[in-house]
């Protein structure tokens, strides 16, 4: 099964365009910094909002099709969505919320199905509690045993762990992951977490300022982001202007004073470097692309160091760079006020705005 969606929809001055394809057994996230128009998009997909132009089509069916003048009610979309506070009704117990989408089965059947999904989610127990006598990991399960119950050909979930935080969320993310591969059908998963869609999906879709990227798999993300959007929501965290060196194969970067050999072709369009902390490393004379740096601030993480450095011939208003190093290894370089460091040609990004 898959889902296709081409859909232009204008909320005010921001304009959502956004183009992917989700399909069985490859869950798609929807990725991108708060605003970036991914939940607007799982609205469209969703039938909540009406798109200004487009198309949405499961297994070639249209759901939306502006010049057709197709809008199927949400009702008709089997779609399955997965609000970010789980939107259950608050005067219904566990049982009743599930029940509500059985309405259509006998009342012997719509009781025993409300059981099964009931065991499948664990709630054992929980079947005469409100919403608010439930956990947050337990409000997740009744939401997605009700979602379960509408029996979708899609399912769209919209921050899913966003409520939950530590141990719960790690825990809920592996149960959610499992559910998810028992479903079978197209799933697109909304985070800015990288780290927690990286888990769950094998495909990827950023969305920036509302345009999305081409979707992409996660290792191609993570190599070769090409978007500043992109690279950002990657992990990347030092960006400077660029333009070709004087020698082919080589960058020259004004902002920080430095000439750098790059990995990469030139290709068209352009603007901007992007390395990633940990791609910088203190290193000897003689390497290829070292460069000297006096040392700024140094930020301690959990297992790590930021060190902020400032190339020798920066601008005066330079962005310093961020260096990310394991604690153990910074030790040996601890209180220098100049470091010499390297990035290796290949882990230089090259990106569009």
């Amino acid at each position: 099964m898959k889902l296709e969606a081409k859909i232009r929809k204008r909320y005010g001055n921001f304009l959502l365009d956004a183009a992917f394809t989700a399909e069985s057994g490859a869950p798609l996230a929807l990725l991108g910094p708060s605003g970036a128009g991914k939940s607007a998009a799982l609205r469209c997909l969703a039938g909540i909002d009406r798109p200004d132009y487009g198309r949405i089509l499961l297994d070639g069916r249209p759901l939306f099709d502006s010049e057709k003048r197709i809008c199927l009610p949400p009702q008709k979309r089997k779609i399955g969505y997965l609000f970010q506070q789980y939107a259950l009704f608050p005067h219904m117990t566990v049982a009743q919320n599930i029940a509500v989408c059985l309405r259509h089965l006998p009342k012997g059947r719509r009781r025993a199905r409300t059981a099964e999904l009931t065991a499948l989610l664990r709630l054992e127990g929980t079947e005469g509690l409100l919403p608010r006598q439930l956990s947050g990991g337990q409000q997740q399960r009744v939401a997605l045993a009700r979602i379960l119950a509408s029996e979708p050909d899609v399912i769209l979930l919209d921050e899913p762990l966003s409520a939950l935080d530590g141990f719960l969320k790690g825990q809920l993310e592996l149960e959610l992951g499992t559910l998810l591969e028992r479903f079978g059908g197209p799933v697109l998963w909304v985070s800015h977490d990288l780290g927690e869609v990286y888990r769950g999906c094998r495909r990827v879709c950023v969305l920036d300022g509302g345009r999305s990227s081409p979707v992409t798999s996660f290792p191609a993300l993570l190599s070769d982001p090409e978007t500043l959007g992109a690279a950002k929501i990657s992990g990347c965290g030092n960006f400077a202007a660029v333009r070709p060196g004087e020698k082919p194969g080589y960058l020259s970067v004004p902002e920080w004073g430095l000439v750098l050999r790059c990995g990469r072709p030139w290709r068209d369009g352009v603007a901007l470097l992007g390395i990633r902390a940990d791609r910088i490393q203190p290193t000897a004379a003689g390497e290829e692309n070292a460069f000297r740096c006096r040392v700024g601030r140094v930020v301690e993480d959990v297992d790590a160091v930021i060190v902020l450095l400032l190339p020798e011939g920066a601008a005066e208003d330079a962005a310093a760079l961020r260096m990310r190093i394991h604690k153990e290894k910074w030790a040996e370089w601890a209180g220098k006020g100049e470091l010499l460091v390297a990035v290796r040609p290949e882990d230089i990004l090259l990106l569009r705005e």
